[in-house]
């Protein structure tokens, strides 16, 4: 065999090394889940909602407050670089959110109420709403289960989000 057939061998060879190792997984990212039962307020309602209250019980133990309402926003991409930087900003998009802390937030059913003032001082009507968390691996198996619970509450009603 002379050098060039040597050289296309080796060549051949090595490309096949790698998958002769079981690959690694990607690497998990270093956060957690907040224990949260999350609340949106369509951009639709918005306008309706002067504050908001919710008590959510879960697992024997229940957890009330009145939710801090911060603007939503989206993700608007500004596209790549021809050298492969990429990048987004964000926008307003009407809606509100808010978060109840609980102390452990696990995949059993949560019974939540929420309440509150409109924006003219009258009551909202109180809303109930059983509903169970929504567990995930968003990163993988190897990552770990995150365990989300988000609400909807619009003209309609409360929801699961």
């Amino acid at each position: 065999m002379g050098k060039i057939g040597l050289a296309v061998t080796l060549a051949a060879m090595t490309s096949l090394i790698p998958g002769c190792y079981p690959e690694s997984p990607p690497p998990c990212p270093a956060i957690a889940m907040a224990p949260v039962v999350s609340l949106t307020i369509p951009a639709s309602y918005v306008d309706s909602v002067k504050s908001v209250r919710m008590k959510a019980c879960q697992d024997g133990t229940c957890t009330e407050d009145v939710l801090e309402l911060f603007p939503g926003s989206v993700a608007i991409d500004q596209g790549c670089s021809p050298d492969g930087v990429c990048s987004a900003t964000s926008s307003p998009d009407g809606t509100l959110h808010g978060s109840l802390f609980l102390p452990t937030l696990t995949e059993s059913p949560i019974d939540a109420t929420v309440s509150g003032s409109a924006a003219d001082g009258t009551a909202l009507p109180v809303r109930t709403l059983t509903f169970t968390p929504k567990g995930d691996y968003p990163y993988g198996e190897h990552c770990g289960r995150f365990i989300t619970a988000n609400l909807v509450l619009d003209a309609q009603g409360l929801r699961q989000g």
